[in-house]
C-alpha cells in the first residue's frame, strides 16, 4: 500500500530517535519516497547524513536554509506529502501541534500539510501520561490526526511502562492498513457542494447566508484522501482547495445549480452540504439603489432545487443532503429525506453554541434512508467528514454484495 507514496518522516529529540533511521529504510524498501525533517533536538541523537544515504533524499534542518531558491521550502514539502509522520514524537511536538506553534521546520511544515497526519509518540511513562499531553494528544485526534501507540515496557530513563516508540515494523503495518482503509473510495467519483451563495440586490449588495465552506471542505478533502476523485463546487469562501480536488467556484444558486447539473451524471457519490438561498431579488438592479424612504421592500421569487432535482434525476448516485435546522430538527430531515428521494441526510441544529457554521466542529445526526440513524456528537468537521464517507462506502460495498 505504500508504494509510491510520498512520505514526510519527523524525527524530534528523544532517544527513540535512531529507530527512525531504520523506518526511512523500511519505508524505502516497501517502495515509497520518504523526505526526513529533523529537529534540532533529534540532530543531538542522530545525523542528517544517515538519513540522506538511506532515503537518498534531501534531508530538512532549517526553516531559512532554503535548497531550491525558487520555492519555499516547507510550503512546497508540505504539499509535496502523501502521508507525514512523526517518529518518535516528543510531548514538545505534540505540545506545539496541538496549539498551533510554528517555530521550526518541522511545525511551519507541519501546519502547512493537507496530508494525513501519523504520530508516534515516544517518551517517559510520566510525561506520556501527564494530562497536558493526554489533552494536546486528545485536541490532535478531535482534528483527523492519528496516533500509533507507544509500547509498555524498559525504558532508556530506567523507568518501566508505556512511552517507547513502537517498532518501525509495526509503524509500517499501521501504516499499510491505514491507507488501505483510507482507499475505500478509490475509483469513485464524488461531487461535492459547499459554502453559501450569494444573490444580488444590485451591484453592491446580495443576500446571503452564514455558510462558511468548511464542512463541505473538509468532506471534499476526506474524500480525497479516501482515493475518489473530488469536483467541489463552491459559493465564495476564504478557503484553500484542498489537495488533489477539482475546484468550480460559483457565485449564485443558478450558477451552483447548472454547475452541478454539468457534472451530476458521471458521480457515483454527491453530497450537497452547500447553503444555498431559498430565495433571490426578482429583479436585480443594474446600478447601486440609493437610499430614499424609511422602509425598503424587495420582492423575492424561489431559487432553483437543486437538492429536489437531483432527487428525481438520480438513476445509480447516493445522494446525501444536509440540513441546517433551529427546531424539530430530526422531524425536519426525516421529510427532507423522504421528499427529496435522498439516500441520506446530515442534519445538525445550528441554534447550538460552538457547532455548525463558521466553527471548525459540529455536532450531526445522520439519517439514512434504510431507516438507520447515527449521532455525532460535537467533534471536529474532519472527523465528521471521514465518518459519514465512511459509513456511505459501507452501503456501497453491501449494494455490490
Amino acid at each position: 500500500m505504500l508504494t509510491n507514496k510520498k512520505i514526510v518522516l519527523g524525527v524530534t529529540g528523544g532517544i527513540a530517535a535512531y529507530k527512525a533511521i531504520a523506518l526511512t529504510s523500511k519505508l524505502t524498501q516497501a517502495g515509497a519516497t520518504v523526505k526526513v525533517i529533523l529537529t534540532a533536538g533529534a540532530q543531538e541523537f542522530v545525523t542528517p547524513l544517515s538519513f540522506q544515504a538511506i532515503s537518498r533524499q534531501p534531508v530538512f534542518v532549517d526553516t531559512f536554509k532554503e535548497l531550491d531558491p525558487g520555492k519555499i521550502q516547507h510550503i512546497d514539502l508540505a504539499d509535496w506529502a502523501d502521508l507525514f509522520i512523526i517518529a518518535p514524537a516528543t510531548a514538545n511536538i505534540i505540545g506545539k501541534y496541538a496549539n498551533g506553534i510554528a517555530d521550526d521546520m518541522l511545525s511551519t511544515t507541519l501546519l502547512a500539510t493537507k496530508a494525513p497526519v501519523y504520530i508516534a509518540p515516544a517518551m517517559n511513562v510520566d510525561m506520556y501520561h501527564h494530562p497536558a499531553v493526554q489533552e494536546n494528544m486528545s485536541v490532535l485526534s478531535k482534528r483527523g490526526v492519528d496516533f500509533i501507540d507507544p509500547n509498555d515496557g524498559f525504558l532508556a530513563c530506567g523507568y518501566t511502562g508505556k512511552g517507547r516508540l513502537a517498532e518501525p515494523e509495526e509503524i509500517v503495518a499501521y501504516l499499510n492498513k491505514k491507507v488501505a482503509e483510507k482507499q475505500v473510495l478509490a475509483g469513485k467519483k464524488i461531487l461535492v457542494t459547499a459554502g453559501p451563495t450569494q444573490e444580488r440586490i444590485d451591484p453592491v449588495r446580495y443576500l446571503t447566508n452564514y455558510s462558511s465552506g468548511k464542512m463541505g471542505y473538509a468532506i471534499a478533502e476526506a474524500a480525497a484522501q479516501m482515493g475518489a476523485e473530488v469536483t467541489l463546487i463552491s459559493g465564495p469562501v476564504s478557503l484553500a482547495t484542498p489537495n488533489r480536488v477539482k475546484r468550480i467556484d460559483v457565485e449564485s444558486t443558478k450558477d451552483m445549480y447548472q454547475a452541478v447539473m454539468d457534472h451530476f451524471p458521471s458521480q457515483d457519490i454527491v453530497i450537497k452540504s452547500a447553503a444555498v438561498a431559498d430565495y433571490r431579488p426578482t429583479i436585480q438592479a443594474n446600478e447601486k439603489i440609493k437610499k430614499q424612504s424609511e422602509q425598503m421592500t424587495i420582492a423575492l421569487e424561489k431559487t432553483e432545487d437543486i437538492l429536489k432535482t437531483l432527487g428525481q434525476k438520480k438513476t445509480s448516485q447516493f445522494l446525501v443532503g444536509f440540513a441546517a435546522e433551529t427546531t424539530n430538527v430530526r422531524q425536519y430531515g426525516k421529510k427532507k429525506l423522504v421528499e427529496k428521494n435522498l439516500d441520506a441526510i446530515v442534519i445538525n441544529d445550528v441554534s447550538k453554541q460552538g457547532i455548525g457554521f463558521g466553527s471548525d466542529d459540529n455536532e450531526v445526526l445522520i439519517l439514512i434512508n434504510d431507516g438507520s440513524e447515527i449521532q455525532i456528537n460535537k467533534t471536529s468537521k474532519v472527523a465528521i467528514a471521514r465518518q459519514l464517507l465512511t459509513e456511505i462506502s459501507h452501503r456501497l460495498e453491501g449494494e455490490k454484495q
